[in-house]
């Protein structure tokens, strides 16, 4: 058991560490700066950040929120990243101690935190992340000797859907970085998980949208980012979808096949 929680423990914080990675690499793909090469520096006052204020979470309680140099205040995002990823770390390794699994699912879910977080901020999906994650996806199904085309298939289908999506609306209900999203989920969750994770995307987008409507946050033709529906229901389908299919198939008295 102790040497249970000590993974756990590594994992929590390695999780962490690569949240603030993500975070650099964030910020950086804004402002168009290499996130490989270079010291990480305080976007207000440019000053070089010192290596004890770039513990995961801590520094953050430590600094109370403030830069150390010109006490600009330090954005909730730096830390709940962190804190996100180490927690998905966690929860990743318990749902399977596979080491060929965590080898792929690790980099593939901070690479869905990623994309989550950037679309949420700047209305953008970084082409980078989407490639990398497919990549992943489809090496990970070769590697463990799955039905590839299957999820090729699945790939098509779902960014086919969102593409007519695009072409309907004239790129107005939907961005083209959504189709590209699709196909990767598709590669990722194969059938029929992607319809699950499909469904749940525009359920949660619709039930969150007609929320901000009503508190006043956004109007009815307002922008919303799908990205971060698109991730929520990609997470739940592979965790839950054959559960949440079987639910589906037992409410409406039909027999699971899945």
């Amino acid at each position: 058991m102790i040497y249970d929680y000590t993974i756990l423990l590594f994992l929590f914080l390695f999780g962490a560490a690569i949240g603030s990675f993500l975070n650099c690499v964030i910020y950086r793909l804004e402002i168009g700066k290499s996130f490989i090469s270079g010291r990480s520096f305080c976007p207000k006052c440019k000053k070089e950040i010192k290596a004890i204020d770039l513990i995961p979470i801590l520094s953050f309680v430590l600094l109370k929120g403030k830069c150390r140099y010109c006490a600009s205040k330090i954005s909730l995002q730096y830390p709940l990243v962190e804190l996100l990823v180490a927690i998905v770390f966690v929860v990743v390794f318990l749902y399977t101690d596979n080491m060929i699994d965590l080898v792929f699912l690790l980099p593939i879910f901070s690479l869905m935190v990623l994309i989550f977080i950037y679309d949420l901020k700047h209305y953008l999906i970084p082409d980078q992340a989407i490639l990398l994650a497919s990549l992943l996806a489809i090496s990970w199904h070769l590697v463990l000797d799955a039905e590839i085309v299957m999820f090729i298939l699945s790939a098509i289908g779902a960014s086919a859907f969102f593409g007519l999506i695009y072409f309907i609306s004239k790129g107005e209900w939907i961005g083209f970085g959504d189709v590209k999203l699709a196909l990767f989920m598709g590669l990722f969750l194969g059938f029929p998980n992607i319809l699950t994770a499909l469904f749940l995307s525009f359920v949660i987008g619709s039930v969150v949208g007609i929320i901000a409507i009503l508190l006043k946050k956004k109007e009815v033709k307002s922008e919303i980012p799908f990205a971060p529906f698109l991730i929520t229901g990609t997470v739940l389908s592979f965790f839950y979808g054959s559960n949440i299919l079987n639910w589906y198939f037992d409410l409406i008295n039909i027999n699971a096949i899945f």
